[in-house]
């Protein structure tokens, strides 16, 4: 694959990625055992649902120019892996939670493994911004 096609594939997963952060609300509510993380009312969800669409609208952003958002993108790679282990041993050790092992944990990992194989690095990136003119 060459760079000029990862990059192309990237903005994909970067809309893509985004557009799933913006459905984490309507998730939780049909879907709550793989995406909802308490029972009953806690403003804790909301919290996490509102800095999710942020992200969401920014990945979506960042698809317009990744190279000039690598930053951005690779605090969503470490961001989605640390939280996906988080949640899978949450979801392994405490009872009720297995639900997050077919949901939110492999849609964390798997937004953080495409983003991280298809993400320039530093020497590609570089020579990617000397023949786009950036």
């Amino acid at each position: 694959m060459t760079l000029v096609d990862r990059l192309r594939y990237l903005r994909v997963v970067l809309v893509l990625g985004g557009l799933a952060c913006l459905a984490l609300y309507p998730l939780m509510l049909f879907w709550p055992s793989g995406w909802a993380w308490h029972i009953g009312h806690s403003d804790y969800p909301m919290m996490i649902v509102g800095i999710y669409a942020t992200l969401g609208v920014f990945l979506i952003l960042a698809a317009r120019d990744p190279l000039a958002n690598l930053s951005l993108i690779w605090f969503t790679v470490w961001s989605s892996a640390v939280h996906g282990a988080i949640m899978a041993v949450q979801a392994v050790t405490q009872p009720g939670q297995m639900g997050h092992l077919a949901g939110d944990v492999p849609a964390l990992f798997i937004v953080a493994i495409a983003l991280a194989i298809l993400t320039p690095r530093a020497k590609w990136a570089a020579r990617l911004r000397t023949h786009s003119g950036h």
